[in-house]
């Protein structure tokens, strides 16, 4: 395995005058997105700065392109001449299974007219007014799981907080039912760390068999809705089943798929902001102290999350005609990796990027995309994100690490798989 980059770390960390700046360019430029080590995994920043200082639009050896300067990649999320349909990408990764046809039929692997489509019908869901139904619910959930922390007098800030809201706002837009919400969270995971550079056979065989099982229960579910329905203005599977028997602008198939999405692009990401907001405060006692100081600076706070321990790190485009980006020309069909973590600690858009500034403004990170594709949850996640990491802090003030923490392990989804506190 290369062991550049951990040569990489050490790069960023020494003195000018310690690089050979030759050095440099060779080890990045054999980077490879496909084969990444767990040193990568741990603290990718330092490659990135890395490639966009040498190599901002990276050849990797299978012909792909991954960029990492933020004009690039905010320009490839506007430009239509970059696709997000994935199905060329995914039948040698996937096959023809389930996870073919989950990721292929949802919302962010569709090009218009069809992605237009899917959104406008789910779309509905995240405005102002079921968006308002559900703030006060979001509250009491997160006081719910802090009321079960204080009771132990510690707790796993991603298995009791940080993966358990999220689950709980989805499942209440889904209409799962409390006793059926055991499985969601391991079906997420299994589906989406499908989406890794590189996967095992293993992973493969899970992420199936996770596609199978979910969509099982919500045919089961859908059929069980049309018998019971509700007036809940947040009810999303309400909206869609009635848009499917009224004029078939949703099939079956493609509401069983488009509500698993949901689930995961809602519990992925809301889950790794909340759990790296945390991280991140408990790492510097600092900015901690300047938002118990002035709680005032969540908003600002969330932001400055997003972009520092970006949720979601990599994203993928495909080209529909000759492009030109960074001085580099692709051909239709080139697959092109977008760095979305390298993107939002770019210099060039963020001073002092590596540094934690909870009250940073201007803030134009790309943590839920750009474009016609940018995130139809975001502004839920950020209530999430909200409200579970002041009603945190104001309820604990003396929370700190309990232990070690373990990384996600993840190059596309950053976070944490635990991180226990003491209350």
């Amino acid at each position: 395995m290369i062991s550049h980059l951990l040569v990489a770390h050490n790069v960023a960390t020494m003195g000018a005058a310690d690089i050979d700046p030759n050095d440099e360019v060779k080890r990045i430029k054999a980077f490879d997105l496909n084969d990444l080590p767990p040193e990568f995994l741990d603290d990718p920043f330092p490659t990135y700065h890395l490639l966009r200082r040498h190599d901002p639009v990276h050849l990797n050896p299978d012909e792909s392109y991954f960029l990492t300067r933020y004009d690039d990649v905010a320009a490839v999320y506007r430009d239509p001449r970059f696709s997000s349909d994935k199905q060329a990408a995914f039948k040698p990764k996937f096959g023809t299974g389930a996870l073919y046809g989950h990721h292929t039929t949802s919302l962010v692997f569709r090009d218009p007219p069809d992605h237009t489509r899917l959104r406008n019908l789910i779309a509905p869901a995240f405005m102002p007014r079921p968006l308002a139904a559900l703030a006060p619910k979001i509250d009491r959930v997160v006081d719910q799981l802090l009321d079960r922390a204080e009771d132990a007098g510690e707790m796993d800030i991603i298995i009791d907080l940080a993966g358990a809201l999220p689950i709980e706002v989805v499942g209440d837009m889904l209409g799962v039912p409390l006793e059926d919400r055991g499985p969601l969270r391991g079906w997420s995971l299994a589906i989406l760390g499908a989406l890794e550079p590189k996967i095992s056979e293993e992973a493969l065989s899970e992420g199936n068999r996770a596609v199978e099982e979910f969509s099982d229960y919500l045919i089961d579910l859908i059929a069980r809705r049309r018998q019971h329905p509700n007036d809940d203005p947040s009810d999303i599977l309400g909206a869609l089943i009635d848009a499917m028997d009224q004029d078939a602008e949703i099939t079956e198939f493609e509401l069983v798929q488009n509500c698993i999405f949901l689930l995961n692009a809602g519990h992925e990401t809301t889950t790794n902001l909340i759990g790296n907001g945390i991280a991140c405060l408990l790492a510097d006692s600092d900015e901690m102290q300047r938002l118990r100081d002035d709680p005032g600076l969540i908003k600002s706070a969330i932001e400055e999350f997003l972009r520092y321990e970006s949720s979601n790190q990599i994203g993928n485009r495909v080209t529909t005609e000759t492009v030109t980006i960074g001085g580099i020309e692709m051909s239709p069909g080139t697959q092109v990796a977008l760095s979305i973590g390298g993107a939002n600690r770019d210099p060039a858009q963020f001073p002092d990027p590596d540094r934690l500034d909870i009250s940073r403004a201007p803030n134009r990170h790309l943590a839920f995309a750009a474009g016609i594709h940018a995130c139809a949850g975001m502004t839920l996640a950020r209530m999430e994100g909200q409200a579970a990491i002041s009603r945190l802090l104001h309820r604990f003030p003396n929370l700190r690490p309990n232990g070690g923490f373990v990384r996600g392990g993840r190059a596309r989804f950053r976070g944490y798989a635990s991180y226990p506190v003491a209350l």
